[in-house]
């Protein structure tokens, strides 16, 4: 973002260019996602536009930001780290909640995954070390391990991979919505976590 906006008026400018962009990202594809049409949608002048991004990948990787911010908030319905549910419905929520981030808007996020040129990864580090310290709570939450933090983080990343690799080809298929793809996803992370249990 090229300038932070620091009123109100201009916080309410931002949104309303970034809603805009999500809703011609996801009908135009980022081929024919211009600033122009942005500005239009969004019922501001392209100049408007230009003083908070350089460019349309700047938008992009706004409307991308957002995603993963609610990818978080998702996850983090499948309740407190200390709270006593059972593993089954920990479980449960977990999966509802990576569905729900991936389904707001399956056509937006097969653009945002096969086609919207990535920045540097490094932009991510806060996302991915929040995101991973989810799935090492689950882990926690399901183990009666002696395994160190090591084996967890190992185990974090393993386990998020194959979640990620799931629900990413779901929408692509646009089968995100399917009750067996969640009764499988969540038959995949039990059997993991479960599997662990064992080992230990």
């Amino acid at each position: 973002m090229r300038k932070a906006p620091r009123q109100q008026r201009s916080r309410v400018t931002v949104d309303v260019i970034v809603e805009a962009a999500t809703r011609v990202l996801a009908r135009r594809g980022w081929a024919r996602f211009t600033t122009n049409e942005i500005a239009a949608v969004a019922g501001v002048s392209v100049g408007s536009l230009y003083q908070y991004f350089p460019n349309k990948l700047a938008i992009a990787e706004a409307i991308r930001q957002r995603h993963l911010d609610e990818v978080l908030v998702a996850l983090s319905s499948a309740g407190d780290d200390n709270e006593a549910v059972s593993l089954d419905q920990r479980v449960t929520r977990f999966a509802d909640g990576v569905i729900a981030a991936h389904s707001v808007d399956e056509a937006l996020h097969r653009v945002l995954l096969d086609e919207v040129p990535l920045v540097a990864r490094s932009s991510y580090a806060e996302f991915e070390a929040e995101y991973q310290r989810r799935y090492r709570a689950l882990i926690a939450a399901s183990a009666n391990t002696n395994g160190g933090a090591g084996d967890d983080e190992t185990a974090a990343r393993v386990l998020s991979s194959a979640v990620e690799g799931v629900v990413h080809a779901a929408a692509h298929r646009g089968d995100l919505g399917l009750p067996a793809l969640r009764s499988e996803l969540v038959r995949l992370i039990l059997a993991y976590l479960r599997d662990r249990q064992q080992a230990a």
